[in-house]
């Protein structure tokens, strides 16, 4: 009796099989790559507004370019790490030997390790990251005068620009990064487009 069962349960398979690839092959047309045969809709979403793209496409070059308007003070930023990034990457943005944090350092110090102040190429990299990933519980959530601000304490921890100097559009490109030189921009002809 239980011989049967399997070779009914072995035909019940093959039959399922036989079936299951007439489907596909049946309805393949409607699913081959001839754009003719898709629905202008499927039925779900919606279609973007100009404010909705322009809230994600807060990209920002290299030479500043989608930099927003704003601008910030070192006083300020270290007010604003204290407060929103401390926790995560130590009171003055330090390796602490034996220590492990939740974030990485942000400042260089005695040791090694990767920081804004000897591996980032761009200070304009700094405020891109910061403004779309930071704070970590709240990525997006600072303004852009907050993360001028973060930008400008950060990039004077590291001591590459003054304590006085006020980050903005126009001043941030400007910064030179120590790595910056370390870093090859790939400019071949026929490479990637540039926009």
């Amino acid at each position: 009796m239980l011989k049967k069962f399997k070779v009914r349960r072995s035909h019940a398979l093959i039959f399922a099989g036989i079936i299951i690839i007439g489907l596909m092959v049946w309805l393949w047309p409607a699913f081959s790559s001839d754009q003719k045969n898709w629905p202008e809709s499927f039925g779900y979403g919606k279609t973007a507004t100009k404010q909705e793209i322009a809230a994600l496409d807060i990209d920002v070059r290299p030479d500043g370019k989608g930099l927003p308007p704003g601008s910030g003070t070192v006083a300020l930023g270290e007010v604003i790490y204290t407060n929103k990034c401390a926790s995560c990457h130590g009171a003055d943005g330090k390796e602490i030997k034996g220590v492990k944090l939740p974030g990485p350092p942000l400042v260089t110090g005695k040791g090694k390790t990767k920081t804004i102040g000897n591996y980032w190429p761009y200070a304009t990299t700094l405020f891109d990251y910061v403004r779309r990933a930071m704070p970590y519980n709240a990525p997006g959530s600072l303004t852009n005068d907050e993360v001028y601000s973060l930008s400008a304490w950060l990039l004077s921890a590291n001591k590459i620009i003054k304590p006085t100097e006020v980050m903005n559009a126009q001043t941030l490109p400007k910064v030179i990064m120590p790595a910056q030189k370390l870093f090859v921009i790939d400019d071949r002809k026929g490479g990637p487009e540039v926009r």
